[in-house]
Parts: C-alpha cells; sequence; structure tokens
C-alpha cells in the first residue's frame, strides 16, 4: 500500500474507505489482490450498469482490437463510430420519438455537461443558468459554477459565476406552491436575475443525497423553461442508460429536455464516452469551435454498441431493474421501521436508492461496517449523511438478496 500512500496525491478518496488492492472484477463482485471478494453495490458510480467485464461487451471488445480496429480518431470517421451512431438513433432514440443531434464533447460527464452550458449560452446570446440545491454536476469550473456541494466549489479557487441555485423539488419540505420564488423572479424585473439562457437539473440528484423530482415537478420545469425560453438540460450522466428503469431518467415524467447529457454507463464497459444531444435547430457550432483530443475512443463506441444491442433492443433489463428496485426500497422501508428511533428515511427510484441516516458520521459507519462485510457502499448528500444502494443493473437476485442482508446487518451493528 505504500506507493499509494507515498506518491499518489492526497486528493483520492474511494480508497480510503476501501483500503484493499483490487485485482479482478466479474459481474457484481471485485476480488482484492488476496482474493477476497466484496460484492458492489456502488458499480463505479454508475459507470458499469451492466457490470464488471460483462462477457458480451468484452468479447465485442476484443475482437475489435484484435483485428486492429482503431483505437484513438479524435472526431473522424471510423466504423465503430458509425455502428454506434446508427445503433444509438435506431434503438434509442427513434422508439422515443427523439430527433436529438449527437455531439462527442470530450470524455466524461463533466465534458458533456460543459458543452452543454456553452452551446445554451451561444444559442440564446444570454449567461445566466438556473441550477438546483444540492445539486452536483462535475468539477470543472462551469460545471462547479452550477454544484451546490460547497466543499467542491470551495476548491475552483475563484468565483463561481453566472448560476443561480433554485430550490429542488421538496426542498422547503412543501411549504411553499412550486416553482414561487422561481417564477416571482422571472416576473419582476427589479429581482436583479438575469435572463437565464438555460436551466439544468438531474431528475434524481445521485452525489446531491438521491433526492427525487416528482414527474409532476419536472413537468411543471418543462413547462416554465417554454413560456420564459429557457433551455431545458437534463443531466443524465448518472441516472441514464437505465439506472431508474427507463434509458433515460426523464422519461417517466413525459418531457423532452432540449439537451441531454449522457456519460458513465454509456461507454458500456467501464470506458470513458460522453455524449451531448441537442435538438436539431439548437446545432449551431461551427466546426471545431468545441473540440476535445479524446471524443473518438472507439473501444468505447464498440462497447457501447455491443451494450444497446443487448440490453436495449427489448424491455427485459428495464422491468428487471424495476423490480430489483422495488426490493431494495422495500429493505429500506423495512430498516427505517425497524428503528423507529434513528430518523432513517428511505430515498430513490429504480436501482439509484439510498437511506439516510441523522448524520454523515452514522452513514459513513454502516458503509464501513458494509465493507468488512464484504460490501461496497458509498455515502451521498452534503454532509454524506445518505447511504448509497447502486449496484449494476446486472446483479443477480441472489447477489441482490445477499447484499441487502449485509446492509441490514450493517445498520444493526451501528444503531
Amino acid at each position: 500500500m505504500s506507493v499509494f500512500t507515498n506518491l499518489e496525491s492526497e486528493v483520492r478518496s474511494y480508497s480510503r474507505g476501501w483500503p484493499v488492492v483490487f485485482d479482478r472484477g466479474v459481474g457484481s463482485v471485485l476480488h482484492a489482490e488476496d482474493g477476497t471478494p466484496y460484492l458492489d453495490f456502488f458499480a463505479g458510480a454508475g459507470a458499469l450498469n451492466y457490470g464488471h467485464n460483462n462477457p458480451v461487451l468484452k468479447r465485442a471488445v476484443l475482437d475489435y482490437i484484435e483485428r486492429d480496429g482503431v483505437t484513438h480518431s479524435l472526431d473522424m470517421n471510423t466504423v465503430a463510430k458509425r455502428d454506434f451512431l446508427e445503433t444509438f438513433e435506431n434503438v434509442v432514440l427513434k422508439p422515443r420519438e427523439l430527433d436529438h443531434k449527437v455531439m462527442f464533447p470530450g470524455p466524461a460527464g463533466a465534458n458533456a455537461v460543459e458543452a452543454a452550458l456553452k452551446l445554451a449560452r451561444k444559442v440564446t446570446g444570454r449567461q445566466s443558468i438556473i441550477n438546483f440545491t444540492n445539486a452536483f454536476h462535475g468539477m470543472t469550473l462551469g460545471a462547479l459554477s452550477v454544484t451546490g456541494n460547497s466543499l467542491k466549489r470551495g476548491g475552483a479557487g475563484i468565483p463561481l459565476v453566472h448560476a443561480t441555485p433554485m430550490p429542488f423539488d421538496n426542498y422547503l419540505d412543501g411549504q411553499v406552491p412550486d416553482f414561487l420564488w422561481f417564477e416571482r423572479l422571472l416576473a419582476d424585473s427589479g429581482s436583479g436575475l438575469n435572463d437565464p439562457a438555460a436551466v439544468i437539473v438531474e431528475t434524481v440528484q445521485g452525489e446531491g443525497g438521491i433526492n427525487v423530482a416528482r414527474a409532476e415537478w419536472l413537468r411543471a420545469l418543462q413547462d416554465l423553461c417554454r413560456r420564459h425560453d429557457m433551455l431545458l438540460i437534463v443531466d443524465d450522466v448518472q441516472m441514464g442508460c437505465g439506472r431508474t428503469g427507463p434509458f433515460f431518467s426523464f422519461e417517466a415524467a413525459g418531457i423532452t429536455p432540449d439537451i441531454i447529457c449522457l456519460s458513465k454507463s454509456i461507454g458500456g464497459y467501464g470506458f470513458p464516452l460522453a455524449l451531448t444531444l441537442l435538438r436539431p435547430d439548437l446545432d449551431v457550432w461551427e466546426p471545431g469551435e468545441h473540440n476535445g483530443t479524446f471524443r473518438g475512443i472507439n473501444p468505447a463506441f464498440v462497447a457501447s454498441t455491443a451494450a444497446l444491442r443487448e440490453y436495449w433492443t427489448d424491455d427485459t433489463l428495464e422491468k428487471g431493474t424495476l423490480a430489483k428496485g422495488e426490493q431494495v426500497g422495500r429493505v429500506l422501508t423495512g430498516l427505517a421501521e425497524a428503528h423507529p428511533t434513528a430518523d432513517l428515511l428511505p430515498r430513490g427510484r429504480g436501482l439509484a436508492r439510498g437511506l439516510r441516516f441523522a448524520d454523515g458520521g452514522t452513514a459513513s459507519a454502516v458503509c464501513a461496517a458494509a465493507f468488512e462485510r464484504g460490501l461496497l457502499m458509498e455515502t451521498a448528500g452534503p454532509d454524506g449523511e445518505v447511504a448509497k444502494v447502486m449496484p449494476p443493473l446486472t446483479t443477480t437476485d441472489e447477489e441482490l438478496e445477499r447484499g441487502l442482508g449485509v446492509l441490514v446487518d450493517s445498520v444493526a451493528a451501528v444503531l
């Protein structure tokens, strides 16, 4: 372990909570170098919806590499990119009646967000962006400006401007009507709020604490955006690719965002890949106006294409995710009922679930107890007070039941 502590930066985080050296990953299990297995209820923060080393995706990638398929291509045309685009259009976009164009902004979710913000400002000629309390959109400066967490924002070292936070759904515990403050500011010429270019929102705030926006709240937000000529950006980086059940997390609300940000599991195998999807009329970029070296990572195109063909040509995965999510929800509700004085609150949709504790220390202790019992879980929320349950969508029923049993035992050991 000395090379990690002696040479690697103090910025490392996950390795502190899971102080072992991992060597292999298969499905929903990570193996330490000593052979100890750990059931993974974290799934690469949502980047491994199809599990570790998924055999279907692995075979597609190995075949591509073994035939000397192009690996790096900037934004040049390749067979791998063509296959991905055709599959994405036919499997994802057309069945959902979306005509969005596909932009490859760079390899990470923050790249997708930066491109979305930049494009919204270019299209509208406005500077201001509206974000929401407890939002998380990435660690680069533009993405940080629309992120809520004070620790992460503080790391920027400069003022983060041209973004204004508004209350997320139920932030005020239902004491005031939805968007009362927001709409009043928009209507009042004396409010000091510059006309916003766009609103960026997560339908389920992952890092913010598994905060779920109601479908009616999202529909009202879309209506507000349209009435005030603001673009609606949905950040589906963590909650997309089936994490909440449907491919896009906003499908259940029946809304159509102007711009959609995808990353994490769109790469299929855990490879870096990000997409910014935009309405055709918003595609006002000049050639090369937004670019990056790693826009064309072809093994990611191959893995993503294989994942789309394997899991999204029917509704088997979606139905399984919803059913497993309900099972997790029942266990979390049971924990809250079994510990009535502990102020536990279950949250989530699909297989993005969380259990809120009274404080971050308790949630961290539960995750530590789970690790000791062979289960990987992480915390979320402004104070780390929510223990997240985010297994791969391909987790078996037996694995899910076993992991939930470990969680129940871990909560009992801490409370």
